[in-house]
């Protein structure tokens, strides 16, 4: 089974809701469409302003007690609950739907500002970031080939999406909620490697210092998980290459979750490997939310809103206590 069909599948099993929050466009149609025939999710199709649905004003109070200064009175709350991107997220933050889909018309900064207002970010986790999947199928070779032989590699590039310039403290955040995600949604054990120009002190600079800090509060935040940095790529996914610059690693060349350094190495990465070496990508996925809802890319297809869709039902088997708004 590939992974994809398997991600369907676990996605399936659940049986969960998903709001699509573009239903005038007919990429996102014809998804819901397939989300339903194929019995992945039950799907939530809002087609523009929401005017009459019973769970119209529930939203509104919701916006209103997160924001009071941006929704004063009923009748603002009302007006801004209208709104697709807004209302989806409401949904989920409200329970009526187990996950939100949106960004295929709409830039991220929009789906971010709405999710961040209704649903909120995971009490612990101050950081909203995204990760994308990465599917390199019919690739293992070698070490990792003899790790499981019959899926196809799935490598976690984060963050690739939201956050240009991350703090030492905001990588480790970062790649706490992609190593979390990565259990629920590949299925596998988490290896973190947080990427560098320089292996193990093979450079010197203030840009590898901060690497090198975020891995050292990452083994803080998930004493669990196994993680190494700063590293090179190659001494990150080659074990015969981590044998040599990075001898006795406990990522040892089998990194599953790559934390990029920036915004801009992270987006050039996936970019590269999805054009170049032909790996499907799923994503981006925000992550870090209470409660999941996903971006799109504008360019996305019908496969690619289905999967994220997937992968988002998949996050929503774990919830988090939202961090309150303060007004």
């Amino acid at each position: 089974m590939t992974f994809r069909a398997a991600l369907h599948a676990r996605a399936g099993a659940l049986g969960g809701t998903v709001a699509l929050a573009e239903g005038n466009d007919p990429r996102v149609r014809a998804a819901a469409a397939f989300l339903t025939d194929q019995a992945i999710a039950r799907v939530s199709l809002l087609d523009g302003p929401v005017k009459d649905h019973p769970r119209l004003p529930d939203v509104a109070r919701l916006l209103r007690d997160r924001k009071p200064d941006r929704a004063p009175d009923d009748a603002t709350a009302l007006a801004l609950a209208r709104d697709p991107l807004r209302f989806a997220a409401g949904l989920v933050a409200l329970g009526e739907a187990d996950a939100a889909v949106a960004g295929a018309t709409c830039p991220t900064s929009e789906v971010i500002r709405a999710a961040l207002w209704a649903i909120g970010p995971a009490r612990g986790i101050g950081t909203v970031s995204s990760a994308f999947y990465m599917i390199l199928e019919g690739r293992a070779t070698g070490e990792r080939a003899a790790l499981d032989p019959a899926t196809d590699p799935v490598l976690t590039f984060t963050d690739a999406g939201v956050v240009p310039d991350p703090t030492s403290d905001q990588l480790a955040e970062i790649a706490a909620a992609a190593a979390d995600d990565r259990a629920r949604i590949v299925g596998d054990e988490p290896v973190v490697a947080f990427l560098s120009y320089s292996t193990k002190g093979s450079a010197a600079g203030a840009r590898v210092d901060r690497v090198r800090l975020a891995t050292e509060r990452f083994r803080r935040l998930r004493p669990g998980v196994r993680c190494d940095g700063e590293l090179q790529g190659d001494a990150a996914l080659v074990p015969a290459v981590a044998r040599i610059k990075a001898p006795g690693s406990p990522v040892a060349g089998l990194a599953n979750v790559l934390v990029f350094p920036d915004l801009d190495s992270g987006n050039i990465a996936y970019k590269l490997v999805q054009r170049l070496a032909g790996a499907a990508a799923i994503g981006p996925m925000l992550q870090g939310l209470a409660r999941p809802m996903a971006d799109l890319s504008r360019g996305a297809t019908v496969d690619d809103i289905v999967d994220v869709a997937a992968v988002a039902l998949l996050q929503s088997a774990a919830r988090f206590e939202p961090v309150p708004e303060g007004g």
